[in-house]
């Protein structure tokens, strides 16, 4: 169990310390991720941005994810999606669709704050709070490829063991401290997982872009 997301990415942080990094890059999934993504980035002096997916939600059930989209608009469809049923090919265009232009609001509202990073020819981690279905790392990795990182590591404190080895084809490495047989969801590790509003990135961005400023300046 971990107390909070902040002690998950500490102890996450001790396993990625000491290794090799050419101008680190954090990019966290909002929300969740990014109260991990945050920690990481100071622990190992790497610079904090977000990379932005969004799950595409079953007709019935949103809490069961069809797959995921990119804000590059590329789709990842969960493996087990077509079993699920009560969908139409019309009704995953207009979720798609639904989707993007969500991560275009969030893009507006966090791009206010911290202009995007750069990616091209640095290490990238990935993180979130942990990964159930993977269907948002994946898109989020998949979509990073195309910007020509040096290398992209996923680090998340907790993941499902069969999503992890989808995981692991997209990236060059992956930390992960808990992959158990038992898992059924994220927050099952946590004695606090309280949801993580959007005012909240806001902030943990302009903080980060005030330290990144000062650094510049000495």
């Amino acid at each position: 169990m971990f107390q909070d997301r902040e002690d998950a990415a500490r102890q996450l942080a001790d396993k990625l310390k000491g290794r090799e990094l050419y101008d680190p890059l954090v990019l966290a999934i909002p929300r969740g991720g990014v109260a991990t993504g945050v920690v990481l980035a100071r622990e190992l002096d790497a610079e904090l941005d977000v990379v932005l997916s969004r799950k595409l939600r079953h007709p019935w059930q949103p809490e069961l994810a069809l797959g995921a989209v990119s804000e590059s608009g590329h789709m990842v469809l969960n493996p087990n999606c077509s079993e699920e049923g009560g969908f139409s090919d019309e009704y995953l265009h207009e979720e798609r669709r639904r989707q993007l232009d969500e991560i275009s609001r969030r893009s507006k509202l966090f791009r206010a704050v911290r202009p995007q990073a750069s990616i091209t020819g640095r290490s990238v981690i990935v993180t979130d709070d942990g990964i159930a279905t993977g269907a948002t790392m994946l898109a989020a990795l998949q979509s990073l490829k195309e910007q020509h990182p040096r290398e992209v590591i996923v680090a998340v404190p907790v993941a499902s063991p069969d999503r992890l080895i989808e995981v692991r084809r997209w990236c060059d490495d992956v930390v992960c401290l808990l992959s158990p047989p038992s898992f059924w969801a994220v927050g099952q590790f946590y004695r606090d997982f309280s949801p993580v509003e959007d005012s909240e990135v806001v902030e943990f961005l302009r903080a980060e872009t005030h330290t990144a400023d000062e650094k510049s300046r000495r």
